[in-house]
Parts: C-alpha cells; sequence; structure tokens
C-alpha cells in the first residue's frame, strides 16, 4: 500500500514532437480525454490510473506521445472499448490539432432545458465558454442604448403571430450584434463556444451560399416549415436533422442513441449544419508564400439545435415557472393563455428551420439520458465531417 502510495507521487513526463517539449501526464484530463470517446466516467477514471500506474511501475517517467497512446489504447481494448473508441480519440486529438472553429447553438422557448443541456454538453465536451443570451440581453438593455424592454416578448401582446415574430427576429438580432466580440475571437483563434438562450434566430447563423450572407427573413423561412410540425428520425424519435439545400457537400446523419447512462465530461464537438461563416473577413489569412493572395482558413462547424417539449409537459412547467416568479400573482388566466400561445408561435418558427439542416430534439425527463447521449454522439459525427472537409479544403 505504501509503494503505491509513494509511486502516485511521481510524475511521468510526456515529450512532444522533435523532444524540445513536454507535459506532466494528469490522469483527471486523460480521464476527460477518454470520456469524449463515450467511454463512461467511472471506467475512464480507472484507466487513466491503470495508465499511470503501468508507466511508473515500469519506471517510463519520460515517454512520448506516440508511447504513451500506444500503452493507453491497449488499456481502452483490455476493457473492452477498442476500435470503436480508439478511432473516436484519434479524431479528437486531429481536431484539436487543426483548430478548427466550432459554434454550438442551443435554441428553444422559456422552459424547455437550455441551460441544462448546453451545461451537460459543455461537460461532456469539454467546452470551456458557455454563454447565455439572458445575460447579454440584460447587459445590452441596461448598460447600452439597444432599443430592448425588460418584458420579455412572448408575454407581450400583437396583433398577429406575424408581429410576434417579427419583434422576436429584432430582439435576436440586437442580441447577436452583442456577441459579435465572442464569435470573432472563436472564429480567428480555432476556439469551441456554446452559446444557448431564448434569443438565439437560426436565420441570423445560416449562410445562403448564393449572396455569402445571412438569411434574415422570417417569412421566407416560415415558409419553410416542416408540415409535420414534430420531424423525427426512424431510428431515434427523440431527434431529427435534415441537410442544408444550399449545401452540396453536407451528407445525411443517420442519428441513434446507445443506452449508456453516464455522467461524463469529454473533449471538444460538432460539424456544422450549414455552409456558414459569421465573418468571412475574419478567417482570411495571408498565405505563407509571400504572394499577397488570401486563403481561407478551416470552415467553421455551427450546429443550431432547437429544443422543443410536448405541449402538456410543456404548459405544466410554464405555470410552475409563473407561479415561482414574485409577479406571478399578476397574470391572470387570458394573460397566461397568451403567454403559451406566444410561446408556441416562436416555437414553431424556430422549429420550421428543421428544413434547412437545423437539428430539432424533442425533450422528455423521462427520456433526458438517451436524448443527451444522442447528442454526444451527433455531435462527435459532426466533428469527424468537419474534419473531414477542413482537410480537403487543404489538399485543393
Amino acid at each position: 500500500m505504501k509503494d503505491k502510495e509513494e509511486s502516485s507521487e511521481f510524475q511521468v513526463k510526456v515529450w512532444l514532437g522533435d523532444a524540445d517539449h513536454y507535459y506532466v501526464l494528469s490522469r483527471f484530463l486523460v480521464s476527460r480525454m477518454l470520456t469524449v470517446t463515450k467511454i463512461p466516467n467511472h471506467v475512464a477514471v480507472k484507466i487513466a490510473l491503470e495508465l499511470k500506474k503501468l508507466l511508473i511501475d515500469n519506471s517510463l517517467l519520460d515517454v512520448s506521445q506516440s508511447d504513451l497512446e500506444t500503452s493507453l489504447f491497449k488499456l481502452m481494448a483490455r476493457r473492452g472499448y477498442g476500435e470503436e473508441y480508439i478511432n473516436r480519440y484519434n479524431m479528437m486529438t486531429k481536431f484539436h490539432h487543426q483548430r478548427v472553429p466550432l459554434v454550438i447553438l442551443v435554441c428553444g422557448t422559456a422552459c424547455v432545458g437550455k441551460s441544462t443541456i448546453a451545461t451537460q454538453l459543455a461537460q461532456r465536451l469539454n467546452l470551456p465558454n458557455v454563454l447565455h443570451t439572458d445575460m447579454v440581453y440584460e447587459l445590452l438593455r441596461t448598460a447600452t442604448d439597444a432599443p430592448l424592454t425588460s418584458t420579455p416578448v412572448w408575454t407581450r401582446e400583437f396583433g398577429s403571430s406575424e408581429e410576434l415574430i417579427t419583434e422576436f427576429c429584432r430582439e435576436c438580432r440586437i442580441v447577436r450584434k452583442g456577441l459579435a466580440g465572442d464569435l470573432k475571437k472563436a472564429m480567428k483563434d480555432g476556439k469551441p463556444i456554446i452559446i444557448e438562450g431564448r434569443h438565439l434566430d437560426p436565420s441570423i447563423y445560416l449562410m445562403n451560399d448564393e449572396n455569402k450572407a445571412p438569411s434574415n427573413d422570417p417569412e421566407k423561412s416560415s415558409k419553410e416549415t416542416n408540415s409535420s410540425g414534430d420531424p423525427a428520425s426512424d431510428r431515434n424519435p427523440e431527434a431529427s436533422s435534415s441537410n442544408t439545400k444550399e449545401t452540396e457537400t453536407s451528407t445525411a446523419v443517420k442519428p441513434y442513441s446507445e443506452a449508456e447512462a453516464t455522467s461524463v465530461e469529454a473533449i471538444d464537438s460538432s460539424e456544422k449544419v450549414a455552409q456558414c461563416k459569421i465573418d468571412e473577413a475574419e478567417k482570411k489569412k495571408k498565405s505563407a508564400d509571400g504572394s499577397g493572395k488570401t486563403k481561407s482558413g478551416p470552415e467553421p462547424i455551427i450546429i443550431s439545435i432547437v429544443l422543443k417539449m410536448a405541449k402538456f409537459d410543456h404548459k405544466a412547467l410554464l405555470e410552475e415557472w409563473i407561479a415561482s416568479r414574485t409577479t406571478g400573482d399578476k397574470y391572470t388566466s387570458k394573460e397566461k393563455d397568451r403567454l403559451i400561445t406566444n410561446l408556441k408561435t416562436i416555437e414553431d418558427y424556430l422549429c420550421s428551420f428543421n428544413s434547412q439542416g437545423v437539428t430539432v430534439v424533442n425533450i422528455s425527463a423521462t427520456t433526458f439520458p438517451q436524448t443527451l447521449d444522442w447528442l454526444h454522439n451527433y455531435l462527435l459525427q459532426r466533428i469527424e465531417e468537419g474534419i473531414r472537409s477542413a482537410e480537403n479544403e487543404t489538399q485543393k
């Protein structure tokens, strides 16, 4: 027992490239790297412990990155996590090396689980930045002269659903401007970012290939609403996705869920829902040959996810939310009905982008773990597609 305690004090140096640089092996970081491959968290921790013990017991206090991974992969395979998981590990390593910009948008109305989903995905995928549009909205409203009100748009009275959507889109555009700095930094530095909130309009982030500008026409988007209103995958009824009409290189994603109930953390994720550019100028870089010509950086991976909930469940949560607010007693029955109707109108608008490649996910308390697991896998698929796209662009 004493020997094991003493061995834990040893540091293992992992040397990179030409052995000019190294980092100290961290069991915690190794386990985080493993959870992104969908290895359950408790198993990932055990593998990380076994790896360090193996190296120390064999007096391997200086190892190369490749030797470290060889030992790690053997331990993974021994526990039944072979080729499929090793390929995911290598894929995520390549993703980080290429520094492909990644933006994940978690959209939806009030009380559908946006913050919970965003937080869980950030933990699973080890995303360092999670931005909340509610916070951005309040900062803009109180600290600037932005034309925003303290009253949520869905609680107001409008003459028609078109007026409601127009006002919702206007507020989303203002919030989008408030996010400009963070998005530009993500594009420039190749850093991942996840944005969640009630002020996200997918049309602002989708790119129209014909004019290379975001589509901001809510009426045009509404006309493309999926007639089913509740799209679902044959293999997973909890979510659905379709390819962007404008993107020729996109391939259909066939979602599926796996029964691994995990509380995990992981490493970066996703692929582009549409061939998007948030600020094309930020991605242009001078070529290394000094010719003065410019070439684009890696195509950003931008994923928009819209969360929705069954009407009965959503109404129950909304009523609980209303009752918990200090102003809850001021809502009349008529005002509550209007609020619920307005939220349904906004939800229908957001779900209409399913026909443009935005993923619509049905949220339910009874199937939440499976839905989260499906999203984890879906993002890994998107990352892999993004890496292939980046490699193809590099070869041209």
